[in-house]
């Protein structure tokens, strides 16, 4: 009886063990790998991290306990034979502990050995043994040898796969993105109010030992102004936008937002009060109205009004859903112009001081570019914009033009003031065919 408590206790303690330790696991790659920064998306593959979440969280589950179980039932059925060996013929004591101690050596040799020593042992005292002792000792002294094969296999699967639980905890070493939130933070609940965006000597690297995307910038962005960023491909345009958002930490010097600086405070709480419409426009699968209002913090009203500034009224009006409408994964059942206007429809909800535009048009006809531009104009007219562009003739309208190479600021003045000076933008102008 006290056997069976044994191997029913080792089960239970096992299978409890074995759930609490996957549950911890798995939460904790969770929560690392949600932590990461983009960095760690761009170069770690994402078959890398489906196989971490599914075949080696399932081999966490189910293998590991299911082979621990296994040899440590072996083991209980090698203990139940020596006591029933050890029991039928006590001075056969003499000859198992040295056999135990050969484990390493040879199963199928300790195992013959073993019912060699029971045999032998049995003819030696079969004056005092009773044949149905003897009997019950040579047979289970047979098991021996599938017994001890069994737990070394049991063994060598757990080893095996404990591996996945290296791969596992592999992600809680990888860097980490700034925390979301910072207790105790005196950040006002209005800030950005006045929108100035001040760079002292800003430089971004992608990773360590590579170029500098940007190279000590020093730039003073006013209340309200219009800046078009504009320069050749991996001039650096982008870099500053990720480096606006923290999406790339700074290497050297500073950002400053309405005096405060961005690298002291939370990423939720920066992220969360500066508008981006990005490059590639993105969605979630869901309701249109979960795309566009996530946290449900705007009337019905409010969001119609969004739609009807950035031109999707009318779409949205023709969906036998409307509002409800639901978004494929990555918004596929959407065209790209349209999922672009989403992003504005967004911004013009959340509408705060700073906004950038990261190329956001350039998925757009030249229509509805203009439309888009307009509303930018009309709505946004009170907040600081940085717009970087890819059809120059969005941004002549602008109080100043950076043009950028190379990870430098090279001009830097009125669109009017540039052409005149005759620099890099009237040569980009002039291949726009806009001078």
């Amino acid at each position: 009886p006290h056997l069976g408590v044994s191997i029913f206790g080792t089960t239970v303690a096992i299978s409890l063990g074995g759930i609490i330790a996957s549950r911890h696991l798995h939460l904790d790659l969770l929560n690392n790998v949600l932590r990461s920064p983009m960095a760690f998306f761009e170069v770690t593959p994402s078959g890398n991290l489906l196989n971490r979440f599914s075949k080696e969280v399932d081999a966490i589950d189910c293998m590991i306990p299911d082979g621990l179980k296994m040899m440590l039932g072996y083991l209980f059925k090698l203990l139940e034979v020596c006591i029933i060996v050890l029991v039928a013929m006590p001075f056969a004591g003499v000859v198992l502990l040295p056999l135990t101690l050969w484990l390493a050596v040879n199963l199928e040799f300790l195992g013959n050995l073993l019912v060699l020593a029971a045999a032998t042992l049995a003819l030696m005292g079969r004056d005092t043994l009773s044949p149905g002792i003897v009997g019950l000792a040579v047979s289970h002294s047979l098991q021996v040898t599938g017994i001890l094969s069994w737990i070394v296999r049991s063994w060598t699967d757990v080893e095996n796969n404990i591996v996945s639980v290296e791969r596992v905890k592999e992600y809680a070493d990888t860097p980490k993105e700034a925390p979301w939130t910072i207790e105790g933070s005196m950040l006002p609940l209005a800030w950005p109010t006045h929108g100035t965006i001040e760079l002292e000597e800003f430089g971004l690297q992608y990773r360590k030992g590579l170029d500098w995307a940007l190279k000590g910038i020093s730039l003073s962005i006013q209340e309200k102004e219009k800046v078009g960023i504009v320069g050749r491909t991996g001039a650096g345009k982008s870099s500053l936008a990720l480096g606006i958002f923290r999406i790339l930490e700074a290497a050297k010097g500073d950002i400053y937002i309405d005096g405060i600086n961005i690298a002291q405070i939370g990423l939720h709480e920066l992220r969360s009060r500066i508008t981006i419409i990005p490059q590639d426009p993105v969605l979630f699968s869901g309701s249109l109205r979960m795309n566009l209002d996530p946290f449900d913090g705007y009337s019905d009203e409010e969001v119609w009004r969004a739609l009807e500034l950035s031109h999707l009224k009318s779409f949205v009006s023709g969906l036998p859903d409307k509002l409800n409408h639901e978004c494929s994964e990555g918004g596929e059942n959407l065209s790209l112009g349209q999922r672009q206007l989403v992003c504005l429809a967004r911004a013009l909800l959340r509408k705060t001081k700073i906004l950038v535009l990261d190329e956001a048009t350039a998925a757009v006809d030249l229509e509805t570019d203009n439309l888009i531009q307009s509303t930018i104009r009309t709505q946004f007219d009170d907040c600081t914009v940085l717009t970087i562009a890819h059809r120059l003739n969005t941004i002549m309208d602008y109080t100043r033009v950076i043009v950028m190479d190379r990870g430098l600021i090279t001009e830097m003045d009125s669109p009017s003031n540039l052409i005149s000076e005759r620099g890099q933008f009237y040569l980009m102008c002039r291949e726009a065919g806009l001078v």
